[in-house]
Parts: C-alpha cells; sequence; structure tokens
C-alpha cells in the first residue's frame, strides 16, 4: 500500500546537541572536514547510508544514541569547537572586508542550477557546478552574494544502464523538507509567496526555499505549491524539461520570480539589498526586465529605467555555439508579457526588441536569451580567454562596424572551489608542509606564495600520496561496478571477475563529463586494436574510467555511450576499463583525486573553459588534453600534453577524428606512459613527480574559484555597481535622452576628409605622422563624440591588427556645413608594413564602452584623402 501524504518527522535533539542543527543546516559542512567527520562519528553506519548528508542522518539516529552523544563530553567538545569555528567563519571580516574603494552592498547571482552537494541535487553538469563553486568561493572571501534558482522537485536525473548498455533515465522525488533548506516565512510565520501573472488570468505562484551556503544564502522558487493549477504545480518540476512553453515558463519564473524573491527576502531578513545583479548565462535573462518594472512603476521612463538597470547588470555566457542558446518563438514570448501577463503597462514591442535577433544573420521572429541578456547588461564576459574571443565573434552582429577584438565582451576565466574537490589526503599533505591556516588560505583565497612551499614536500611523500589515492579509486570503481552490473540484472555469482577490475600501481586516465557529440567521448575508440594494446601492454599498461550522462533527449549520446559501454564490457579488456553510470559530485570527488591523468578531448573551440581538468589538477593529476577552454589558456609542457588538433581537416570530420586519436595514442604510447613508468633506483618516477609538483605550484593558485570571484569583484562588480549609483533617476534619464539624440543624429555622422602630414622627414621607427580630419557631425558637438585614429600591422587585405587608438582633439568648426576638424600625433612605434584608419564614435561620461551603442562612422569609398600610405 502507498501513502496518501507524505511527511518528515524531525528529531527533538537534546538541548547539549542543539548546535548540530545548525551545523547541518549550513552547507559550509560540504566543504568542511573537521564539521563532516564530526557527524560521521555521531553514527558512522547511518552516515554511511545517509550517504554523507548530515539533514537526513540527524533524522535517523535513535534517541538511545542521541542521548549517549548528549552525555559524551569528548563529542560535546568537539561539538562546541564546530559551533563556535562555523560562528566566527559566518560573522568575522574576511578578504572583501579588507578592500578598499566603494564595493556593492550586496551582489544577486541568477543561475538555472547551482551543485553545491550531492545532498541538494539541483545541477546537471558543469554550470550547475561552477555556479555552486561560485558561491562557496564567495562565502569563504566575504562577498555579499545572494544566489537564486529554481528548486526542481526532481531535480537531474539518475542514470543507470540496461543489460544492453543503453542509458536509462530515473527521476527521483524530492522532499524539500528532507533536504537542507528551509521555507522563506513572513513575519506571521505564513510561506512567501511569489506570484507571476499568465495569460488568460491565471497566475504562477512559487514559495521560496532558502539554503544557506555558508554566508551566502541561496534562494530556491518552487512552484509545487497547492494553490496552482496542475500545469503550474509542474513548471519546476525537472531540470531542462518539457517544452518550449515550458522553458520560458521556468525562465519568467527564474528571472521575473527571482528578483521578487530577492526583494522578498531582503525585506524579512535585513539583507542588504542588492547594487549589482550577476546572470549566469541566458536562462536568467528576464530579471533586467523585472527590474526595469519596478524602476517604470516608479515613475521612470522605460528608456530611463533601461539604461539604470544596465548599469547594474553583469552577464556571463558560457556557451560556444549559437545552438546552445535557448531560443523562443516571437510570439510565444509576447503572449506572455504585456498587458493580459508580465509587465502590464509597457509596450510588448520594447520587450521583444531586447531580445530578437535584429541583426545581419539572425532570425527576425526569434527571441533569443542571450542577445537579451548581453542588451540588459553593460558589462558582459566569456569563461576562458579563448571562449571570450569567440564570444566578441559569435555575437559581433550585436556591435555592426566593430572588428570582433573591440566587442565588448571580457573574459573571467572560471575557477574551482579547492575545498570542495581537494582530496582531505591532498589537504593533510599540504597542511604538513604549509601549516594548517595556510594551507586553508591557499586553497580558498589563493596567491602564488601560498602554494611555493609545495615545492619543498619530498618526492616520497608525493608518490606516496597518488598511490594512496589511487587504490582508493580502484575500490570505489569496483564497488560502483558491482552495483551497475546487478542493475543490469547480473547475479552476484557471476561478478567475481570484478574483484580485479583496475589495478592500483597502473597508470589511470580518467574521462567524465556530460555527453554531448562535441565532447567526443568515443574518440578514445577510433583505433580500437590500438587503444587495446595500450590497456593491455605487458609493460606499460594504461587503464581508464569513464564517466557522463548523455541529455534524456539526445539519442546520440545515448548511442555513444552504448558503444563505449560494449566495448568495456569485452573480456579481453574489461578488468582495464570500465564506464561508471551515475556521474554526479559525490562520483566526481572520488574520481578526479584517483586518477593520474585527465583526459579532454572536445572539439576545438567548443569547450568554453571546461573545470573538470581544474579539479583533477589541484589533486595531482596531469592533464591530457586538446588546446580549449582553459588548458589553452594555462598549458605548459612542465605539468601536462596537448593533444594537436587536425584543424586543416575540419571539413572532413572522420579525417580529423582519425588524425586526433591516431595523436591521443601517440602520446600516451611515446610520452605519457614511458614517464610514469620510468622509475629510479627508489622505485620512483621522478619526472613524473616534477611534473605534479609543478601542476600544483603552478596551476593550483590559477585554476581557483578564490581567483575567479577576486577577479569578479574587481573587474564586473564594483564597476558595476560605481556605474549603478552614478545613474539616479536624473542622470539615467540624460543618459536615455542623450542615447536618442544621438541615435537620431548618427546617419549624418561623417568622415570627409584625412590628410597626414610627415614629420620628420621619413617613415621609420620613431617618427611621427600629424593626422588632420574634417569630420560631419550634423546635429551633433564635440561633446557627443570621440574622433579617433586606429593604427597598426596590417596583412595583404590592409586588415589591421594588434590595433592602437589615438585621439584626435577638436582644432576648428564648424564650418558653414557643420563640419569639424580634428587633429593628432600618430606614432610609428613598428616596423613592417603599418596603416591607419580613423572613425567617429558616441562619447558620454557615463558609457562603459566606445562601442556600447554599436555605431561607429568611418571613411567611406569617397572619402578624400591626402598625404602617404606605407608598406
Amino acid at each position: 500500500m502507498k501513502a496518501i501524504r507524505r511527511f518528515t518527522v524531525r528529531p527533538v535533539l537534546p538541548e547539549p546537541l542543539r548546535p548540530l542543527h545548525e551545523l547541518a543546516r549550513n552547507l559550509r559542512w560540504s566543504w568542511h572536514p573537521a564539521t563532516r567527520e564530526l557527524f560521521r562519528s555521531a553514527d558512522p553506519g547511518g552516515w554511511a547510508a545517509a550517504a554523507g548528508d548530515p539533514v537526513r542522518l540527524l533524522g535517523s539516529v535513535s534517541a538511545a544514541r542521541l542521548a549517549e552523544l548528549a552525555a559524551d563530553e569528548e563529542f560535546l567538545r568537539r561539538l562546541t569547537a564546530a559551533a563556535d569555528d562555523l560562528g566566527e567563519y559566518l560573522r568575522g571580516p574576511r578578504w572583501y572586508q579588507a578592500q578598499d574603494g566603494e564595493l556593492p552592498a550586496a551582489v544577486a547571482y541568477f543561475s538555472p542550477e547551482f551543485g553545491v552537494t550531492a545532498a541538494l541535487p539541483q545541477y546537471s553538469g558543469g554550470l550547475g557546478i561552477l555556479a555552486g563553486d561560485h558561491l562557496k568561493s564567495a562565502s569563504d572571501l566575504g562577498v555579499p552574494l545572494i544566489g537564486v534558482g529554481l528548486l526542481y522537485r526532481h531535480g537531474y536525473f539518475r542514470q543507470s544502464l540496461s543489460s544492453d548498455g543503453w542509458q536509462q533515465e530515473h527521476y527521483p522525488v524530492l522532499d524539500p523538507n528532507e533536504l537542507p533548506v528551509a521555507l522563506l516565512r513572513e513575519a506571521d510565520g505564513t510561506p512567501c509567496v511569489i506570484r507571476l501573472a499568465l495569460p488568460g488570468g491565471r497566475a504562477l505562484r512559487a514559495h521560496v526555499w532558502t539554503a544557506q551556503v555558508g554566508r551566502v544564502p541561496l534562494l530556491m522558487l518552487d512552484s509545487d505549491v497547492e494553490e496552482n493549477g496542475p500545469g503550474e504545480r509542474d513548471v519546476t518540476d525537472r531540470l531542462y524539461g518539457g517544452g518550449s512553453e515550458h522553458r520560458l515558463l521556468q525562465e519568467m519564473l527564474l528571472g521575473i520570480g527571482g528578483v521578487r524573491a530577492v526583494r522578498a527576502y531582503c525585506r524579512l531578513t535585513g539583507h542588504p539589498e542588492p547594487e549589482v545583479f550577476h546572470t549566469n548565462e541566458g536562462h536568467a535573462g528576464f530579471l533586467g526586465l523585472e527590474r526595469i518594472r519596478e524602476l517604470h512603476d516608479g515613475g521612470q521612463e522605460f528608456d530611463a529605467a533601461l539604461e539604470a538597470v544596465r548599469a547594474g547588470t553583469v552577464f556571463t555566457t558560457h556557451t560556444p555555439v549559437p545552438a546552445g542558446i535557448d531560443r523562443f518563438d516571437r510570439e510565444l514570448v509576447a503572449r506572455h508579457f504585456g498587458d493580459g501577463g508580465e509587465l502590464p503597462g509597457v509596450d510588448v514591442e520594447r520587450v521583444l526588441g531586447l531580445g530578437l535577433e535584429t541583426y545581419p544573420g539572425g532570425e527576425p521572429n526569434c527571441f533569443n536569451m542571450a542577445v537579451m541578456g548581453l542588451r540588459l547588461a553593460q558589462r558582459a564576459n566569456g569563461v576562458s580567454t579563448l571562449h571570450g574571443d569567440v564570444s566578441r565573434r559569435m555575437f559581433a552582429g550585436l556591435w555592426p562596424g566593430f572588428d570582433p577584438a573591440e566587442v565588448p565582451i571580457a573574459s573571467v576565466t572560471n575557477g574551482v572551489h579547492a575545498p570542495t574537490w581537494v582530496a582531505p589526503e591532498v589537504v593533510e599533505l599540504g597542511a604538513r608542509a604549509l601549516g594548517a591556516r595556510r594551507t586553508e588560505d591557499a586553497l580558498s583565497v589563493g596567491g602564488a606564495e601560498r602554494w611555493d612551499a609545495v615545492a619543498d614536500i619530498p618526492d616520497p611523500d608525493i608518490w606516496q600520496l597518488r598511490r594512496v589515492l589511487r587504490a582508493q579509486l580502484v575500490q570505489e570503481v569496483r564497488e560502483r561496478l558491482r552495483a551497475s552490473w546487478r542493475q543490469r540484472g547480473a547475479d552476484s555469482a557471476e561478478l567475481g571477475w570484478i574483484d580485479g577490475v583496475l589495478d592500483p600501481d597502473v597508470l589511470t586516465i580518467g574521462f567524465a563529463r556530460r555527453v554531448p557529440s562535441y565532447k567526443r567521448l568515443t574518440l578514445m575508440l577510433r583505433d580500437r586494436d590500438r587503444l587495446m594494446e595500450l590497456l593491455t601492454h605487458p609493460e606499460r599498461p594504461v587503464q581508464i574510467v569513464v564517466a557522463g550522462k548523455a541529455h534524456p533527449a539526445d539519442d546520440g549520446g545515448k548511442r555513444l555511450i552504448q558503444e563505449l559501454v560494449r566495448f568495456a564490457d569485452d573480456p579481453r579488456v574489461r578488468h582495464r576499463i570500465v564506464f561508471l553510470p551515475d556521474y554526479g559530485m559525490a562520483m566526481a570527488q572520488k574520481l578526479y583525486p584517483g586518477c593520474d591523468v585527465w583526459l579532454n578531448n572536445p572539439l576545438r573551440p567548443l569547450e568554453a573553459c571546461g573545470t573538470s581538468g581544474m579539479k583533477a589538477a589541484l589533486n595531482g593529476c596531469l592533464n591530457l588534453s586538446v588546446l580549449d577552454g582553459w588548458w589553452d589558456e594555462w598549458f605548459e609542457p612542465d605539468f601536462g600534453w596537448a593533444i594537436p588538433t587536425a584543424d586543416g581537416a575540419a571539413a572532413d570530420e572522420d579525417r580529423r577524428d582519425d588524425l586526433e586519436a591516431a595523436a591521443l595514442y601517440e602520446l600516451i604510447e611515446d610520452r605519457v606512459a614511458p614517464r610514469f613508468y620510468d622509475r629510479d633506483g627508489a622505485g620512483l618516477p621522478g619526472r613524473w613527480i616534477e611534473m605534479v609538483r609543478r601542476t600544483l605550484t603552478t596551476l593550483g593558485p590559477k585554476v581557483l574559484a578564490g581567483r575567479m570571484v577576486r577577479e569578479y569583484v574587481e573587474r564586473l562588480y564594483a564597476p558595476a555597481a560605481r556605474a549603478h549609483r552614478a545613474l539616479g533617476p536624473d542622470t539615467a534619464r540624460e543618459l536615455a535622452g542623450w542615447k536618442a539624440r544621438v541615435r537620431a543624429a548618427w546617419p549624418r555622422v561623417a568622415v570627409d576628409h584625412v590628410e597626414v602630414g610627415q614629420v620628420g622627414g621619413t617613415a621609420e621607427l620613431g617618427a611621427t605622422l600629424a593626422l588632420r580630419v574634417t569630420a560631419a557631425l550634423g546635429d551633433l558637438g564635440p561633446d557627443d563624440v570621440e574622433v579617433q585614429a586606429v593604427a597598426g600591422r596590417v596583412d595583404s587585405d590592409d586588415t589591421i591588427a594588434d590595433a592602437q587608438v589615438f585621439p584626435l582633439k577638436p582644432a576648428g568648426g564648424p564650418d558653414l556645413e557643420g563640419r569639424w576638424v580634428y587633429e593628432g600625433p600618430l606614432a610609428l612605434d613598428r616596423t613592417g608594413a603599418f596603416g591607419y584608419t580613423v572613425r567617429v564614435l558616441p562619447a558620454h561620461r557615463l558609457l562603459a564602452s566606445g562601442a556600447d551603442l554599436g555605431l561607429v562612422a568611418l571613411p567611406s569609398g569617397g572619402t578624400e584623402e591626402g598625404g602617404v600610405l606605407m608598406r
């Protein structure tokens, strides 16, 4: 029989044990070893059964055991120490509080998924893990962040395999009352309700659940409330599930409802209101519309409200391909806004204009969430240097007339939260060498000087650590593999071979990630005979651990998994290669430390960043990767290997994959394996250990989420907060009016005449040219524009590379036709083919970039020019 209703009966903790409740409810335990060990010691068997979740553990501990713990002075002493440590962590000053300058009072960080801990399964892959690491690092640094997401009742799917290796999905029901979250309540104790208007007079209501991530509150909206109709209740059913309207409602709830949840949370708790809103990928882009509505309802015109919102908004894009962006039909979006929907009183065409692809190459009737994110944010970034370049090219249509290099999309390379991903054994070794506090600072705040002491750790200690971690992984793999085969229908009696799967002394390669086609899960299978030779080499064998999930609707990805599983099932190699189903945070925390080499072979440049290799590196694992994402930025031969890419064969996919797979086999066979098995008289692989050491000392400080969050604060959040403060109602109205005037006048702005006079006789390095430019400004004046010379090396097509900008100053005008003269020097600071052009840009003290309006006037084919051209 099934229960007609389910609820959770919470234990009543004895008074001495009451601090356990706060320790369990604050997710800092997920990255704080001492707190986790405290809970484990309370009931070791229950801790294992609860999968390391303190909330579930406390719900299962017997009253007798609780009474026993309440009388255990040693346990109470440790409990007091843990509670005091948490209190100091939550209330003491940290990095942010020691910074000079006007930093934002608070930042709201929106993401469709958050991977904080396996006990709160609200993530599917890298985007969510990155968002969780961002929150945890912000907490460690003291950044006053508020996280905003959705609470999915089924989370992301659990994965198993059928008998023939086909991926199967399972969606467990999550009860918020059994999760480390609390319901946000009004002062009278009733649940806080967020409401969105839907077409036809319907409403979408949501409760707000809060998870405490160290110092950072994470607000998650949940539409599974009784007042909703069946369709509305299911809006937050699954992560990335459903059709277009379902996804649109999810994203409206995340963006619009998320802002309303933030307002409610600040009202009820006294938390400072955010000055900066950070949109992590386009899914949350509607947050800008809600903030415009707030200002519009307060009396500001739409254009002025738009400028005020843009000033305090940061947008991060994570996709390097247009297909990875959520796009909706124009009519679907229009139906949900304006009168009868959200933002009544605001012309729906103004809403649509923010997201429609009204640029060359776009689809005019397509509403693009990333395009809206960029139009609503004054500051934007990609997630690695290479991805920033790819993003500038991908979105260049929004800034016509500008070279991709000048598109205002910066880059902040992702990082990972070391206390979450570094194995306790690695932390302990570091603490012996650096000291406990210095190790904690090295992992959370970063800084190269904190990592230098790793160089002094003796070779035997490093190698012993690697052997211990590898042996732990072997044991973990065998347990998971046995469970997987039982799910596939095997009997225990036929699984004795699993006791010989993997070898603690064999070179171990890891590959684990989502399984879209561009990540090329099966590239290693291109030449199966050669792979078999590598796996079974008599002197230098290799073993490979693979994990990953395909999207439930991606049959192509599922076929890739099945292909690899069937290869791994072969009795000839099944002791050397395994596929582990249900890849998630809990598995990853065992997998990264235990591997010797982390493999990544995406199609370049389709990996925006790729942080799994960072997590492996922090545990002394070496990277073997295509030069994509972060590896393109930081690779050095001293601590890893680069897989060559067959860029010239890009048109023929099969040939490209054949060439890159052959390069992968050669690297493993000729360089990776020999270095691992090359031992000295003491049995130590000295050159391998040195690469491990260089990985830790050189990559360690770079790949930290602490470094990443510090960059966001200094390069994006602080400037956004200053811009937000500068744009009060009057200033925003002034800026909006100025932009409207400039746009109306711009068709009459032109470069009419360019003269150059040579100073110093010849065009030699160090000489200076005198430029004289006549520009028509129409109804604009010199205060509205900047006239620039742009110069640098040129190629055979006269395209300027490595351009430098030289501002020119007004020297006279206007003449009878409204033209102004600008003059200035142009330094010849490089040899070789050299060229220049001139241009006119809008200029205003409140613009973040000269490209902000996407307007530029360049010399036309008929522009008069006098002087010399140097080649």
